[in-house]
């Protein structure tokens, strides 16, 4: 393709919670229910932060690196499912606050958890087109279950950022599909504080039968197979799912190693394998394929089949906060201050 990564970055809260701490108090096997997901603890927002904050310090670390000038962005759409307006946009105040306004096209997207990556793909197009030097597109989301539901268990905070352009591509992008069904899984009216899901039917036939299909087609396009890969990144709406859809298709442990994020800061939502390529890229070399799957519900996945070029010898990956970093640190808060950072204490009328 035309067009590629040209920069990225990636920012996830400071204050963790642990599943343990949530059994406390909810009187069940916290440790227990951790330990089936593979989520050891999860990252929880601050009352200061929500997906237009971590977009755009994610962003800034992209642009710093990159050494891009904001103005020469000509779209940017935010991925996810916690924009903290209904009817404001997240991406013109992003766009704003790093300096990208007012000469380029900006623009939310929905898609559960595939929304970053439905914005990669529009970016995509734009550039190879040329309509645009250079497009970012941003997965991220502060989501959260309902008390004591499965969800709260591993619902979190982050998101990353991606530039793409013609210019200086550190991962060039070989191709991308995109597999697509109706298949009611998940999902959160207009009104309703907390998302619904179906229980077991989020994994098969939702997460595994898209994401393996998906898969299975993108290599069978590019004419690859699991070996071919140095590294592969999938959606994880916990740590369990990645491991075994990985094993399905025959990929190691090592493969997926860097792009499985979910046990130290739980699912991320829109920012899940997003964050998991930035931590891929965070230690890769030139001349190494990648193979990305995204999924959201509702249903669909996008595959991405990447490699890395010479450019990324060279690309300057010292300013922000390495993934890792996030992934090794954080505050670990009790319940009743997780409660109130999330607004889950209500007050009824007097």
């Amino acid at each position: 393709m035309k067009a590629g990564i040209v920069s990225y970055g990636a920012y996830v809260p400071r204050y963790r919670i642990t599943p343990s701490e949530i059994g406390r108090v909810w009187g069940s096997d916290g440790a227990s229910t951790g330990e089936s997901l593979n989520v050891r603890r999860k990252s929880v927002p601050a009352p200061d932060e929500d997906t237009i904050t971590i977009s755009t310090e994610a962003l800034r670390t992209a642009l710093v690196r990159g050494a891009i000038d904001p103005q020469q962005i000509g779209a940017l759409y935010v991925g996810s499912e916690s924009h903290p307006y209904a009817v404001k946009p997240t991406a013109t105040v992003v766009a704003q606050a790093v300096g990208a306004t007012p000469n380029l096209t900006a623009a939310d997207f929905e898609f559960a958890c595939k929304a970053g990556t439905a914005a990669i793909q529009t970016c995509l197009g734009l550039v190879g087109a040329e309509m645009i030097r250079y497009g970012v597109a941003i997965g991220t989301d502060t989501s959260q279950g309902a008390p004591g539901d499965a969800l709260e268990y591993s619902a979190s905070a982050g998101g990353a950022a991606f530039v793409l352009g013609r210019e200086r591509v550190i991962c060039r992008v070989m191709g991308t599909l995109s597999y697509t069904t109706d298949t009611p899984d998940f999902w959160r009216r207009e009104g309703q504080r907390y998302p619904s899901h179906s229980g077991r039917f989020t994994g098969e036939p939702a997460y595994f039968r898209h994401v393996t299909e998906c898969a299975r087609r993108m290599m069978e396009t590019a004419g690859t197979t699991p070996a071919s890969y140095r590294y592969v990144v999938f959606h994880q709406p916990n740590g369990k799912f990645p491991q075994r859809v990985g094993k399905q298709l025959g990929f190691s442990d090592d493969q997926m190693r860097y792009g499985l994020v979910t046990p130290q800061i739980g699912n991320t939502y829109s920012g899940a394998a997003l964050i998991g390529l930035a931590n891929v890229l965070d230690h890769a070399v030139p001349g190494e394929r990648i193979l990305v799957v995204g999924y959201g519900s509702g249903a669909g996945s996008d595959a991405f089949d990447l490699e890395t070029t010479d450019e990324l010898a060279s690309y300057d990956r010292s300013f922000g906060r390495p993934v890792q970093w996030y992934l090794d640190n954080g505050l670990e808060i009790p319940y009743a201050v997780y409660a109130k950072f999330r607004g889950k204490i209500h007050m009824g009328e007097a």
